[in-house]
C-alpha cells in the first residue's frame, strides 16, 4: 500500500509523536509498503508564540490538498490537529476521501496551560469536530479513550495504539559512572511547563537530581534549582548510558497520552516514578514493577528498590512492529 501520513510534528523536533510516526513508518516500508509525508520541512513555518521549537506551517492552502493529490496515496492518515492535519481533514472531506487521525496530545490541557484566555470547552469541542469525521482514531490508552470519551469523541471509532520501547540504542545501553552523589534521580523529555518538572525538581531525596533535554522552561528552572543538573539534549547513544548510570528515572507528567520515554527508561533497566494517570498507569499499574503514587517521593523511593531485571524483562512486551501492525490494520483505503 500507499500510505500517506500528514504531521504538524516531525523532524528536527525531539519527541514521543515524531518518534512513533518514524518507526512505524520505516517498519512498514521495511515490509513493502509505501510511505509518505507531509510534514512542515515542506513548507514556511514560524515557531509557536510561547513554544519556539514548534514550528507552524504558512502557505498550507492549497498546497496540502495538492500535495495529497500528486501523492495519490491508497489511505490517507492525520496523525495532529494543526495547520497541515486541519488542512488534510477539509481536503479529504471536500473530496469523500477516507481518512484515519491518531490522538497524541492533551490539546486542550496545553491550550489551558498556555493560552488560559481561551474557554476549555472551544478546545474540547475542536477535538471532537476534528477527530469524530475520521473513520478510526488511534488513541494511545484504554485509560485515555475513557477520558475521551467523556470528552464527546465518538468511542466506536477509537482504537488503541500501543507504543514501542525497544528503539535503537536503548537495546544494549553502556552503563558508565555518571560523576554525581547517588542516589541519581533522572528525568528526560521537553523542559516544558506542562511536563510538570518543577514538581520532581522540589522533592526532598537524597543523591543529585538531573535534568535531561531542551524547552522553553530550561533557563527559568536552571535559575529556580541552582544545585541540580541541567544536561541539555543527548543524542541517543548518551541518552541511553544516562539512562542506565542512574537509579530512578522520575516522570512527574500529569498531561502526557503515553510516555514512550518510559519504555526507553525500563528498556535501560532503570525503574520509573510517576503519578498514577493516563500513560504511566496503563504502561505500570498493577505490574511488578509498578510504583506509582499521588506522593512522587513515595513512588521515587519506591523505585529505587526495584529490580533492573525485572525492568529489563518487563520492557521486552513492547515492540515497535507492534505498533507497526495496529497502524496497518487500521488504516481506510479509499
Amino acid at each position: 500500500m500507499k500510505i500517506l501520513i500528514v504531521t504538524d510534528a516531525y523532524y528536527p523536533q525531539v519527541n514521543g509523536v515524531v518518534r512513533t510516526l518514524h518507526e512505524t513508518g520505516e517498519i512498514l516500508k521495511s515490509q513493502g509498503h509505501q510511505i509518505e509525508y507531509i510534514t512542515p520541512q515542506q513548507f514556511m513555518t514560524v515557531p509557536m508564540p510561547k513554544y519556539n521549537e514548534i514550528r507552524l506551517s504558512l502557505n498550507v492552502w492549497p498546497r496540502v490538498g495538492n500535495l495529497i493529490k500528486s501523492i495519490n496515496p491508497n489511505a490517507i492518515h492525520i496523525a495532529t490537529e494543526g495547520p497541515l492535519g486541519f488542512m488534510a481533514r477539509r481536503y479529504c472531506i471536500k473530496n469523500k476521501l477516507k481518512f484515519t487521525t491518531s490522538f497524541h496530545t492533551r490539546f486542550d490541557k496545553y491550550m489551558k496551560l498556555y493560552m488560559p484566555i481561551i474557554p476549555a470547552k472551544w478546545s474540547e469541542k475542536f477535538l471532537c469536530n476534528f477527530h469524530n469525521k475520521a473513520e478510526r482514531i488511534l488513541v494511545t490508552t484504554e485509560s485515555m479513550r475513557k477520558e475521551l470519551i467523556n470528552l464527546g469523541i465518538d468511542n466506536s471509532k477509537m482504537v488503541t495504539w500501543t507504543r514501542g520501547g525497544n528503539h535503537g540504542a536503548f537495546k544494549n545501553p553502556q552503563k558508565r559512572d555518571l560523576p554525581y552523589k547517588r542516589p541519581i534521580w533522572i528525568y528526560v523529555g521537553r523542559v516544558a511547563v506542562e511536563k510538570n518538572i518543577k514538581a520532581f525538581l522540589d522533592l526532598d531525596l537524597e543523591g543529585t537530581k538531573v535534568v535531561i533535554g531542551k524547552g522553553p522552561d530550561l533557563e527559568n528552572l536552571k535559575k529556580k534549582f541552582p544545585n541540580d543538573v541541567f544536561l541539555g539534549e543527548r543524542t541517543n547513544g548518551e541518552l541511553a548510558s544516562h539512562f542506565a548510570s542512574s537509579d530512578v528515572f522520575v516522570f512527574p507528567s500529569k498531561t502526557d497520552t503515553f510516555g514512550i520515554v518510559v519504555l526507553e527508561s525500563l528498556n535501560c533497566g532503570t525503574p520509573v516514578a510517576a503519578y498514577p494517570v493516563p500513560g504511566p498507569k496503563d504502561i505500570l499499574g498493577g505490574t511488578k514493577i509498578d510504583t506509582l503514587d499521588n506522593d512522587l517521593k513515595a513512588s521515587a523511593l519506591k523505585a529505587l528498590k526495584v529490580s533492573r531485571q525485572d525492568c529489563l524483562e518487563f520492557a521486552k512486551k513492547y515492540s515497535w512492529e507492534e505498533t507497526a501492525k495496529i497502524f496497518f490494520d487500521n488504516v481506510s483505503p479509499n
